[in-house]
């Protein structure tokens, strides 16, 4: 295999920094980036996007459980810059067309996060729209979207339908970190499990959907699906080509608040 960036191919998923795996019938996807703290680069995105494509078309696979490594699951998009994966001009940027948030949403066959830490930004997405998410007793979870000048209209929607309005409310607006416990209270997840047994337990989940008949299990996820509803996607692609969202990734990237925050308000080093 050259070390040159190249498509996804197979089961390579068109990026190093993620690993498909086939345990029988079914299929692991691993974010495996600690250099980074798992931050996803445009490719990483898709490739998740692939991997639950590989799995809805070969008649060998049952489901997906996608997990990180390390202390971090998913943290979102990497705000740094990087992109050392990159194999079209396609993938320069952050953005919904590359995004797994669909294919996880709707897929055939099942897919189960396994949450081992650090889940935020398209991580906890990713998380909400499992089938099933299984969180470890250590996983933290947050949505600072706006804390980078970004109106994550995506969130909007899905956020107050999984946990309720003044719950999302509280975690968009401010960009609080909730500890496993209250994510499984909130319904932000539907099990937490013994750090050490993560992989044990949502294998066991995986397991359980993949017992359900094929066409029942579709047709009650369209149902649910459809309590989501639709997002404004236009006004997100109007966020993220905004001056407060360029100004969210300069003070990301340079470590310090972002300068909307008045001074008398603004707190030392990044948010």
């Amino acid at each position: 295999m050259s070390d040159a960036p190249r498509p996804p191919e197979g089961d390579w998923l068109g990026t190093p920094y993620l690993k498909f795996e086939r345990h029988g019938p079914l299929a692991h996807c691993t974010v495996d980036r600690p250099e980074a703290r798992n931050a996803m680069t445009p490719a990483m995105y898709f490739g998740v996007r692939v991997a639950v494509d590989v799995v809805n078309r070969d008649p060998d696979l049952a489901g997906l459980l996608i997990t990180g490594t390390g202390d971090v699951f998913i943290p979102g998009g990497d705000l740094g810059g990087r992109g050392e994966d990159r194999w079209g001009e396609h993938f320069e940027w952050l953005g919904m067309d590359v995004t797994p948030f669909d294919a996880v949403r709707h897929s055939r066959k099942p897919v189960v996060s396994a949450i081992n830490g650090i889940c935020q930004g398209g991580g906890l997405m990713i998380a909400m729209l499992s089938d099933v998410a299984v969180a470890s007793d250590r996983a933290t979870f947050r949505a600072p979207e706006a804390l980078r000048g970004i109106a994550d209209t995506h969130y909007g929607q899905i956020l107050p339908h999984q946990i309720g309005p003044a719950r999302a409310r509280d975690m968009l607006l401010t960009g609080r970190t909730v500890d496993a416990a209250t994510a499984l209270d909130w319904g932000l997840v539907s099990r937490v499990v013994p750090h050490e047994g993560l992989l044990e337990f949502a294998t066991l989940a995986l397991t359980e959907c993949c017992w359900a008949a094929p066409e029942a299990r579709q047709a009650l996820k369209r149902v649910i699906n459809e309590q989501y509803g639709k997002y404004d996607r236009m006004s997100m692609d109007a966020s993220l080509a905004s001056d407060e969202c360029v100004e969210g990734y300069q003070a990301f990237v340079e470590r310090r608040a972002p300068t909307w925050i008045p001074e008398e308000l603004r707190p030392e080093g990044r948010l």
